[in-house]
């Protein structure tokens, strides 16, 4: 009770205002009612990896060659204007974009009459970069997705042992040899989760999340879901 009329408190003495135009929030989003009405909703995707497509189905991709993450929860399309608060946390350090980024994703999950996981792993970002960068957006999304929707979250459990270059620009043949070892599960005991959910931003080709559902599986997890911001849809 005592945090719940500390959180009311806290939106009374500072309420929302739109991250993209200023306007008053929508009720405890720091987002307007015009802009959230005008976020792209990926409402007809593939049922596997939320690849919009025209109609609802599964993906020719999909079809030929099946992912090895299960299901792929990605509420929005990464067009405007829900990539200025992607690019604006990720490229210029506006870490206030996070915590709305991850209500709305929390919000989607809710919708989605899914199993949940028993735990939330970011995408792991090389520890260069990460000192470079000074955060991992994929963590600070999912810190309050974890919240919200009260899953353990670890950040420690997957590593990205070699700096690959950016995937930006490879066609999926490259990002595939790119990630070649890139990553490592760093505990060595038994694996006490059969279903485990990755979180990143965006999702492009899915090419990095199926590199760590693959490697999740080999260590024993039996159901790897993906929840993502955004989905690009394929040029």
């Amino acid at each position: 009770m005592r945090s719940t009329w500390t959180t009311r408190f806290s939106h009374w003495l500072f309420p929302s205002r739109c991250l993209l135009c200023g306007a008053p929030g929508d009720g405890r989003l720091d987002l307007c009612a015009g802009c959230r009405e005008d976020l792209p909703v990926n409402d007809t995707a593939c049922r596997h990896c939320a690849l919009p497509l025209g109609v609802a189905g599964v993906c020719g991709r999909c079809q030929n060659r099946p992912p090895a993450f299960d299901w792929v929860i990605a509420p929005y399309l990464y067009r405007p204007p829900l990539d200025q608060l992607l690019t604006g946390l990720k490229f210029h350090g506006r870490l206030s974009h996070a915590p709305l980024l991850g209500q709305l994703l929390a919000g989607a999950v809710r919708t989605r009459l899914l199993p949940r996981p028993q735990l939330l792993l970011p995408v792991p970002m090389h520890a260069r970069r990460l000192r470079e960068r000074g955060f991992n957006q994929a963590l600070e999304i999912a810190r309050p997705v974890a919240r919200h929707l009260e899953i353990p979250l670890r950040w420690d459990l997957l590593r990205r042992r070699r700096a690959t270059p950016p995937q930006s620009g490879l066609d999926e043949a490259a990002r595939r040899r790119n990630l070649r070892d890139a990553f490592e599960w760093t505990d060595p005991g038994p694996m006490p989760y059969r279903h485990v959910t990755l979180l990143d931003d965006v999702m492009t080709t899915g090419t990095t999340v199926d590199t760590l559902a693959r490697l999740l599986k080999s260590h024993g997890v039996a159901t790897v879901s993906v929840w993502t911001c955004a989905r690009t849809p394929r040029h």
